[in-house]
This record gives C-alpha cells, sequence and structure tokens, in this order.
C-alpha cells in the first residue's frame, strides 16, 4: 500500500510557501475580513480557485503556458493594468477619512466582491506562475497515482491560509476603527499593488526585448 503522508505533505508545505507572500489575493482577502464582507464567499472562491489551477498545472497547463508567450504577455499587460487601477483606488481611498471606518456603509456587494477577486485570481500572472507553473511542475514529478494527493495537500493549504487570513483579521477591528489605521493599510496596499504592476510590464518588456 502507497504511503499517502508524502506527497500531501509536499504539496501542502510548497503551497503554504508560496501563498503567505504578501501579494494582491492576501491583501483582498484582509481587507475584506477587517471589514467582516462576504467573507466565507471570498475564502471558499480564492481555495477552490487555487485548487484548479494546481490540478490544472499537475495535468498539464502548465507545460502549455510555457509554450505559449504571447499568452503570456498579454496576461502580464492585463494584470498590470488591473493591479495599477486598484493600487490608485487605494491611494485615493487615504484621502476619504469618511469611508474608513470598519463598520461604514458602502461597502462591496457579493457580485462586486465576487468580481474583483476573479480579477485577483485570472489576471494575476503571479498567481499562474505559483499555481500552474511551479505547483504543476513539482506534482507532475509524483508518481501518477500520487499527484491527485499532492493536489489535495495543496489545495488544503490554500483554504486554510485564505480562511486564518479572512476570519482572523477580526482580531484587528479595534485597532481598524480609527481612520489612521485605514490609511496606513490603504497606503501600503496601494504600494504594493503599484510596484507589483510595474514589475510585470519590466518583466514583460524585458522578455521581449
Amino acid at each position: 500500500m502507497m504511503n499517502l503522508l508524502p506527497p500531501f505533505l509536499s504539496g501542502f508545505a510548497l503551497s503554504a510557501a508560496l501563498i503567505m507572500a504578501i501579494g494582491a489575493q492576501n491583501l483582498f482577502v484582509l481587507r475584506q475580513g477587517l471589514r467582516g464582507e462576504h467573507v466565507g464567499a471570498i475564502v471558499l472562491f480564492f481555495g477552490m480557485s487555487d485548487a484548479l489551477l494546481i490540478a490544472a498545472g499537475v495535468g498539464g497547463v502548465g507545460a502549455f503556458l510555457s509554450a505559449a508567450p504571447q499568452l503570456t504577455t498579454v496576461l502580464a499587460l492585463g494584470g498590470a493594468a488591473f493591479l495599477a487601477w486598484y493600487g490608485i483606488a487605494a491611494l485615493r481611498r487615504t484621502a476619504s477619512p469618511g469611508a474608513m471606518a470598519v463598520a461604514a456603509t458602502g461597502g462591496l456587494s457579493l457580485g462586486r466582491a465576487m468580481a474583483t477577486g476573479a480579477a485577483f485570481t485570472f489576471l494575476n500572472p503571479h498567481v499562474y506562475l505559483d499555481t500552474v507553473l511551479l505547483m504543476g511542475t513539482a506534482g507532475s514529478a509524483q508518481p501518477e497515482a500520487l499527484r491527485p494527493v499532492f493536489v489535495l495537500g495543496a489545495a488544503m493549504a490554500s483554504f486554510t491560509w485564505f480562511a486564518v487570513l479572512g476570519y482572523c483579521a477580526r482580531l484587528l477591528q479595534p485597532v481598524f476603527t480609527r481612520p489612521a489605521a485605514w490609511r496606513i493599510l490603504d497606503a501600503g496596499v496601494g504600494i504594493v499593488m503599484l510596484t507589483l504592476a510595474a514589475s510585470l510590464v519590466l518583466g514583460t518588456f524585458n522578455q521581449l526585448g
């Protein structure tokens, strides 16, 4: 009987190491968790999206994307445009103290939150790099019969991390009753998003050059 624990732990550990880095998805989950808006739906969506992308990578989509540089370029530029737009919006919020309270009205509707989450997932080349390419390559190195176990471990890491980030963010709500705390958070979000956008554009033009 095959030992299923090593491929499960391998998938879990690699996914956890990749997903815990500061990125667009994590910052969006954190902000929604602080506001208490649609946390369960967002955690479920991000976790399922990662699971599907990892499974696709292990199934061979990663090799296809590596062989299609034009598609990668389109994804990179589209993702950079979205990240830049969101980063500018976050920086603009720092000048709107009336919108900073955790309980403030005018938050995202469920549909808009899911659409934003989908954009952070499917318009972000970093997500494809982590899930489809890196996780796909690692999973493909497993024996064929154990690849589903690797995918399961990786998916569990994603679900666990997003759930912890989204629901434990509420512990910080007393801090974010102050508008200054929201200004700092949104300033950080804006800087990270614009930095990611710039890195995507520069990386794309370096490859084209």
